[in-house]
């Protein structure tokens, strides 16, 4: 054990610092998202065409009638036979907030290159509902820098999170990301060709604008399991990435359970 133990009045000390610093956490990030509602907005004029549960649609009619479409650029590549675990992991908490976003003029879409059958097939093995629509055959996700061409792999630096030459383009080829490749139904360069993200768009006098995107570790604020782990005890505690699809864990009891492997986001923890 490397925490000390004290009197509860120490305790309380310490804490009252530590809320000091949360409290201006708190405000950095209420500053931060005030920035972020007042970023200038780029116009879409370009068509987009997806397959969603409901038939052929537009990006306009992604927004199921509210202003306001929040997407998860979620990785499930076409030739994956199942979606990230990472963003699997995310997605578990989708359809717990989505009714209340859809009720205060914002809907919520996952938005994926894989086909649409094989959208809803894992949908309905991951018990979710949240609207996922497919964008094969579509510039979407190429156009908002989460999918890749062979091309562009091959020759290396494309774009990912605003910068050329990220780790998801590194010609070696973590363990690890080989695992979440097979554990997708894949190898690992097309794994890598896809990658996680969301971006925000609003609708006015019936013109689309893109307003917000972030990637990588930008998710974090999205990824519910990690806001729990961080008020835990011991935090995170992982010294690589564990988690496995909700439906992939075994019997093993309580305590960490072995590493499973990262979409190569995790691999910028430090930056």
């Amino acid at each position: 054990m490397l925490n000390s133990v004290v009197s509860r009045d120490e305790w309380l000390t310490a804490r009252l610092e530590l809320l000091n610093q949360e409290k201006e956490l708190t405000r950095l990030s209420d500053e931060l998202a005030r920035r972020r509602q007042t970023l200038p907005w780029v116009r879409i004029d370009k068509t987009y065409r997806f397959e969603t549960d409901e038939g052929s649609a537009t990006l306009a009619d992604l927004f199921g009638g509210r202003s306001q479409l929040l997407v998860y650029h979620f990785m499930f590549g076409p030739d994956y036979e199942a979606g990230c675990p990472s963003c699997s992991s995310i997605a578990d908490g989708f359809d717990g907030f989505a009714v209340h976003l859809a009720n205060h003029d914002v809907m919520l879409s996952a938005v994926s290159r894989a086909p649409l059958a094989k959208l809803k097939a894992y949908k309905r093995r991951m018990g979710w509902t949240f609207p996922w629509a497919s964008s094969l055959g579509s510039d979407f996700n190429f156009d908002f820098n989460v999918s890749i061409t062979e091309t562009q792999q091959r020759e290396g630096g494309a774009e990912y999170n605003y910068q050329r030459g990220h780790v998801l383009d590194a010609k070696e080829v973590p363990a690890p990301v080989s695992e979440f490749a097979a554990s997708c139904g894949t190898d690992a360069a097309s794994y890598r060709r896809d990658r996680p993200g969301m971006s925000a768009f609003v609708q006015e006098n019936g013109v689309v604008y893109h307003t917000y995107s972030t990637y990588a570790r930008g998710l974090d604020g999205l990824w519910g399991m990690y806001q729990w782990l961080d008020r835990a005890p011991r935090g995170r505690n992982e010294s690589s990435p564990w988690w496995r699809r909700h439906d992939e864990y075994g019997s093993t009891g309580p305590g960490p359970r072995a590493p499973a492997a990262s979409c190569g986001c995790e691999a910028e923890a430090q930056v």
